[in-house]
């Protein structure tokens, strides 16, 4: 039987779209929580090869490229097929990439209806920052960008009427997971909004283990709030005010409602960033406002609370010990972004109010959790891990921190997010609300 070309037809190989996806059902999670995920797609000509390099230009070592054209047509010289090796190959170098401590930049057409399933997995894995980019350029655009090329054999096997056979309108990714850059984005605004999104000037990898690693190994090498480090970041106090997020639309939950309510009161630039954070998620899925400000008194009594907590259960600990300990999931009133007002506890709900599965409840501990409250835990369902992933997208991309023990638990401007982001000092410190 001869196999009509654009179809494997690669000796040996049957069921090739079952297998591969047998390996990926397989795959297991990928990366480290300092390690970014970066996948860039479009039409043929839309930019998607000068994003990478200028994001590695950037970045500079650290970064690995892994493009569809290059594994495809010059590794495995394969027609683009629901059923190709490549798909399952890029999903593969790009998760042994970022096991070895590598961001990766993910690039190429990689039409939705056949590689979707594999980059969904490839975030829905992914331990640290994950973004999806779409350069949308209009087929006229890309005509006009592909005859400028100085490549005289490309032009001559690539005609006008190639690119047009291959172009798809704004062939997006499924459940909102990416953002659409639009077509008038300069190169150096485009990489400048990923680099900004994904905080790769400051997520530098460091050297992967050895061996894997137990949750609690890990835990330790996070940075936690009552790391010294923290509270020697200075405050320069902007003085914006608390404001209401009650007046603003959101969606509310009264569980730390308090007589003032404190509770749902943030900075104003806060604010701003929760909206923007809203219009990221996908359509049916919303924000659910737990807890903003906290009085440094009520953070006070929770830290208390927590520490004592550790100390009837470890009464051989030092001081020092169970101040580090309380510090994983309780920040020290000194330095608590609550209390800061640059903090916001939430979770996501669909379309009718219902809280989606994230793994555990919201304000669960490490102990009763069994560390699923940290954000990268791995013992989560894939429901959840999706569900978290959504939010990590939304909330990330508004320009907020996650505190990694807290996959509710997002601040900005504050001592923690300065530190994180390598900023000389925080906006934001304590106050008092009016």
């Amino acid at each position: 039987m001869i196999t009509p070309a654009g179809e494997t037809g690669r000796p040996g190989m049957t069921g090739g779209s079952t297998e591969a996806s047998s390996r990926m059902r397989a795959a297991t999670a990928a990366g480290r929580p300092d390690t970014r995920l970066v996948v860039i797609r479009g039409n043929s000509a839309s930019g998607k090869s000068s994003v990478a390099q200028g994001l590695r230009d950037h970045y500079g070592r650290g970064i690995a490229i892994v493009g569809q054209d290059m594994i495809r047509r010059n590794v495995l010289r394969e027609h683009d097929t629901a059923r190709g090796a490549s798909i399952a190959l890029l999903s593969t170098i790009a998760r042994a990439a970022l096991d070895a401590g590598f961001h990766v930049v993910l690039e190429g057409i990689l039409y939705a209806d056949r590689y979707s399933h594999m980059i969904t997995s490839l975030v829905r894995d992914h331990r640290g920052t994950s973004r999806c980019y779409y350069l949308d350029v209009p087929l006229e655009a890309t005509l006009v960008r592909h005859a400028s090329k100085a490549d005289a054999a490309c032009l001559a096997q690539v005609t006008d009427a190639h690119l047009t056979s291959w172009y798809r309108e704004l062939d997006l990714l499924p459940d909102g997971l990416e953002t659409v850059i639009p077509a008038d984005s300069t190169l150096r605004d485009t990489v400048a909004r990923i680099v900004r999104d994904t905080g790769l000037t400051t997520a530098v990898p460091t050297p992967p283990p050895h061996h894997n690693r137990p949750q609690g190994d890990l835990m330790q090498s996070l940075v936690l709030m009552s790391d010294p480090r923290v509270a020697a970041i200075p405050v320069r106090e902007c003085g914006e005010p608390l404001v209401d997020v009650r007046d603003h639309g959101f969606r509310v939950d009264p569980r730390k409602h308090d007589p003032l309510g404190a509770f749902a009161h943030v900075r104003e630039g806060v604010l701003a960033r929760l909206k923007h954070a809203r219009s990221l998620l996908p359509a049916g899925t919303d924000l659910l406002f737990i807890e903003g400000y906290r009085p440094p008194a009520l953070q006070q009594r929770y830290f208390t609370d927590y520490r004592d907590e550790l100390a009837a259960a470890h009464p051989d600990w030092t001081p020092e010990q169970l101040r580090r300990a309380a510090g994983r999931y309780v920040s020290p009133p000194e330095i608590a972004p609550h209390s800061a007002g640059a903090a916001v506890d939430v979770t996501l709900v669909d379309q009718d109010g219902q809280e989606l599965d994230l793994g555990t409840r919201v304000n669960a501990s490490p102990e009763e959790s069994d560390g699923a409250c940290f954000t990268h835990a791995p013992n989560l369902s894939d429901r959840a891990r999706h569900h978290r992933t959504l939010l990590l997208t939304a909330m990330e991309g508004a320009g907020f921190t996650n505190y990694a023990t807290k996959f509710w638990h997002f601040s900005t401007a504050d001592r923690y997010d300065a530190l994180v982001r390598q900023e000389p000092a925080a906006r934001y410190g304590p106050v008092e609300l009016p």
